[in-house]
């Protein structure tokens, strides 16, 4: 149901506009190091791998280096590290990002994702093979990246920041994301939401706002 009062669409990136796998990461790194899925996931969640390097405080080669130490592998390249971490990324639909642009037409359009510098270089080259475009910033009127924010969805403190530096009221505002602790926290601030669950799509979701 359309919300007649929204000019603002807030969209997360991984399965919102991009297909993501995240547990492909696990298993990349598992198949290099020569353990199992679950040990590689029980490391990373005892490291805080992700919080750490999506809210900034590992730089990209720090956290290579982190990567290297926990594993206990010193001799994985860099490439072998960042292909690993990227595998999760998986394809950009063409149609999502044609949305996008009828939408921004009407409304306007941010990104917010908890991501790290890795992930968004690549992105922007699935992005580009995909639609011709050259990067997101291209897409939205403002891209949020937690990693540059120092801040990570759930935490309000991450969308009361994109409310203020963009400008927005809570109650004009539409947030989709695809995880259900990230929409209770927008929605604590009175953002409009929509969860985003497979195997329905953008398309589907704000067809009465593209037309």
């Amino acid at each position: 149901m359309k919300n007649d009062k929204i000019k603002n669409i807030i969209f997360d990136l991984g399965d919102v506009i991009l297909n993501i796998d995240v547990p492909i990461a696990s298993k990349s790194f598992a198949d290099l190091s020569g353990r199992e899925q679950s040990e590689i996931l029980t490391i990373f969640k005892e490291n805080e791998l992700f919080r750490q390097f999506e809210t900034g405080l590992l730089d990209e080669a720090t956290f290579r280096n982190y990567v290297r130490e926990i594993l206990n592998f010193p001799d994985l390249s860099d490439e072998a590290i960042d292909t690993a971490w990227n595998s999760l990324l998986l394809d950009l639909p063409p149609a999502r990002v044609e949305l996008l642009r009828k939408l921004a037409t009407k409304y306007r359009i941010f990104l917010l994702s908890n991501t790290s510098s890795i992930h968004i270089t690549q992105v922007n080259k699935i992005l580009e093979a995909s639609t011709g475009v050259e990067k997101l910033e291209d897409l939205f009127e403002i891209v949020f990246l937690s990693y540059e924010m120092g801040l990570m969805k759930p935490d309000i403190r991450i969308y009361q920041d994109v409310l203020d530096r963009a400008g927005l009221k809570a109650e004009e505002t539409l947030f989709l994301d695809d995880n259900a602790d990230n929409i209770r926290g927008a929605a604590q601030l009175g953002i409009d939401t929509i969860h985003v669950q497979k195997p329905v799509t953008i398309l589907e979701y704000l067809k009465d706002y593209a037309v």
